[in-house]
């Protein structure tokens, strides 16, 4: 069963709409930096995912399907037929699911430092063991150690308090029922019946979904796809904000 996502809609009334879903651990706060250039030409939503933020936390494990099938609860609620799609890591997996399952609802799809599949699920199993035990706030360091290039980290210490914030402050159940979803993720086998025309955003310095394979597999995947490469961690649409925002507006429009 669907939830009532917790969203911010800003921007024009008669514009094109475009969806920004942000990264596990994270809030729609994330965008910040997209907003103002967005809602020049967008009516700009963004969500929080369900546990996360906002939303509401139902009983985990969630699966894809649900956090895309609250999209699409909340695109209803909202009058909104068909929206171009902004994702960043979980939000590029659900921009994905939606954009395959769902073809008729998606006018473009910019996926950013995402993947399609973990052959490797240990270190989901090991960061679901982790939250189980000590909550989110012990892993938040380390995850957003993981975000950002240790230079531009030292130089924005303000960013990343708020990024270590967002995940501590993401409620456990919602963390970890989110993991859970991303554990089984795979979607390679689907990427082909993407129809949307596709943006890859990769950053060159990104730990968590790097270059090769994540974002290759990707752009290689769905047909027609572009792969535009930043030198940013892994929340490149914040450390490289200009750039990823210019490759966003244009793809989009």
């Amino acid at each position: 069963m669907s939830v009532a996502l917790h969203h911010v809609d800003e921007g024009p009334r008669d514009a094109p709409a475009i969806v920004l879903s942000g990264s596990l651990g994270s809030t729609l706060d994330m965008w910040r930096p997209q907003v103002a250039p967005l809602t020049e030409r967008f009516r700009v939503i963004r969500i929080d995912h369900r546990g996360h933020g906002g939303s509401p936390v139902p009983p985990g494990p969630y699966t894809m399907a649900d956090l895309a099938g609250d999209v699409l609860a909340l695109l209803d609620r909202l009058g909104l037929d068909r929206v171009a799609w902004c994702g960043l890591s979980l939000g590029g997996m659900v921009g994905m699911y939606l954009g395959s399952e769902a073809p008729e609802r998606i006018s473009s799809l910019t996926l950013c430092c995402t993947s399609a599949n973990f052959p490797d699920s240990t270190p989901w199993k090991e960061r679901i063991a982790a939250v189980s035990a000590g909550g989110t706030g012990s892993v938040a360091e380390g995850v957003v150690s993981r975000w950002f290039t240790p230079g531009w980290a030292a130089e924005h210490p303000d960013v990343v308090a708020e990024a270590v914030r967002w995940v501590s402050e993401t409620p456990d159940e919602g963390y970890i029922a989110c993991c859970q979803a991303i554990e089984v993720w795979d979607h390679r086998d689907r990427l082909g019946a993407i129809t949307a025309p596709t943006l890859v955003i990769a950053g060159s310095q990104d730990p968590s979904t790097p270059v090769e394979p994540h974002a290759r597999t990707i752009a290689e995947g769905i047909p027609g796809a572009r792969l535009e490469v930043l030198d940013a961690a892994h929340l490149a649409t914040i450390e490289k904000a200009d750039e990823a925002t210019r490759l966003i507006v244009e793809h989009a429009s």
